[in-house]
């Protein structure tokens, strides 16, 4: 499968599309020279400027190859790309080892795979999140260490280690960036067992805030029967965490999973998070929770009635005053194209863009949430190459003006 190569080079932009297609000219054309003027010559660099914002970002960057003119607006003026039309999110996906972290990512705008070499992430099995054009990324062997980075321009900070060790029984990651002021908040929940204590988990929350460059211990919370897991997303100022029942408490009819919500802006250290949590709207096998449009979403594998922990199907639901409301189901066609379809999988998505993969497979499908299009991406460059190789991804906002 061809895909075109993304690259780094030395400009503020810092990756670049090649291997694409030159512009063929007729050459029967018989008029003059001097009869033939260029549009470029007579666009003053403002009209050029809003000219390039309407392109897709990869066509931005392959457009600073055409002239030193059109390579310095390109790499010279991030203010411009702040007013650029906004970009579907991307897909990079990539295989699930030991080895160094490379993969490809998928442009739904243009159909189209790229070569591409994150920046940061070592290995396969770092936590990630996504918001406004940054990506946070979590060590998995040492959850002090957080870093954000833009992967199309290639910048990344790391931040102060963050505070509660470097390890925790289960972690999630969650960021969340404000469109105008590019200032950010970065949150981790953590959940640990209380020694001794099998049915108890200790349930914290460390937030870093990009304006002061500080992580403070926004909550602590000890709970009896519910334990944490790797899904936490911030949606309009409210941090929402995924938690699983550990067998306690719950009776046969009551799902094995649940919501807590923390409000962000109100920080409150008395409030009970078992008092703010949703149930999930049916059993499932696994969920991801997802940020589209500051409403939060809910992509979940639906379990068998006599048997809950296997998959049937893959629901999408949308809260809406803390009442979940389907929005659709997989139709079983996509379904079966993945093949053998794990209870677990990977889903995400930014705008009104859903990404879901199998972790068995390289397949990707997207659902479009406002037109309900179910669509399978195009066929993607990464091979399956034994039986039981692994696959995974996670999806971006490709972003020329936004810094970490």
């Amino acid at each position: 499968m061809w895909s075109e190569e993304w690259e780094l080079y030395p400009s503020y932009i810092g990756a670049q599309v090649i291997e694409y297609g030159a512009v063929t000219e007729d050459t029967n054309d018989d008029r003059g020279a001097d009869s033939t003027v260029s549009l470029d010559a007579v666009l003053p660099d403002d009209l050029l400027e809003k000219v390039i914002s309407f392109l897709p970002v990869a066509s931005v960057i392959r457009s600073g190859s055409v002239c030193k003119r059109w390579h310095e607006i390109v790499h010279a003026r991030r203010r411009t790309w702040s007013k650029m039309v906004a970009q579907k999110p991307w897909y990079f996906m990539f295989t699930c080892s030991e080895e160094a972290v490379s993969g490809f990512a998928y442009d739904p705008s243009l159909r189209k795979w790229y070569g591409f070499d994150f920046p940061c992430i070592e290995k396969s099995n770092w936590s990630t999140s996504s918001s406004a054009g940054l990506v946070c990324l979590m060590d998995s062997e040492n959850r002090s260490r957080i870093i954000v980075c833009n992967p199309i321009t290639k910048d990344w900070k790391r931040l102060i280690d963050a505070p509660g060790g470097k390890s925790a029984d289960y972690s999630a990651l969650a960021l969340s960036v404000s469109r105008t002021s590019h200032q950010y908040i970065v949150a981790i929940a953590t959940s640990n067992q209380v020694p001794a204590e099998y049915y108890q988990w200790e349930f914290s929350i460390q937030l870093y805030e990009s304006e002061t460059g500080n992580w403070v211990s926004a909550f602590t919370e000890v709970l009896l029967g519910w334990r944490g897991g790797d899904e936490c997303v911030i949606c309009d100022g409210v941090l929402y965490y995924l938690v699983y029942s550990t067998g306690v408490l719950v009776n046969s009819n009551e799902h094995r999973h649940c919501v807590f919500m923390y409000d962000l802006s109100t920080r409150s250290v008395h409030t009970s998070l078992m008092s703010m949590a949703i149930p999930v709207p049916c059993p499932l096998t696994c969920g991801r929770l997802m940020n589209l449009k500051e409403r939060l979403v809910l992509v979940g594998g639906i379990g068998k009635q006599d048997r809950p922990g296997i998959i049937k199907g893959i629901g999408v639901w949308e809260l809406r005053n803390k009442q979940w409301h389907e929005v659709a189901r997989m139709p079983h066609k996509y379904f079966q194209g993945f093949g053998e379809f794990d209870d677990v999988f990977a889903s995400c998505g930014a705008d009104d863009l859903i990404y879901i993969q199998s972790y068995g497979s390289p397949s990707l499908l997207t659902f479009e949430i406002n037109q309900k299009l179910w669509r399978w991406s195009a066929k993607s460059p990464v091979m399956k190459r034994f039986p039981l190789q692994l696959f995974t991804g996670f999806s971006f906002e490709p972003s020329l003006d936004i810094a970490s």
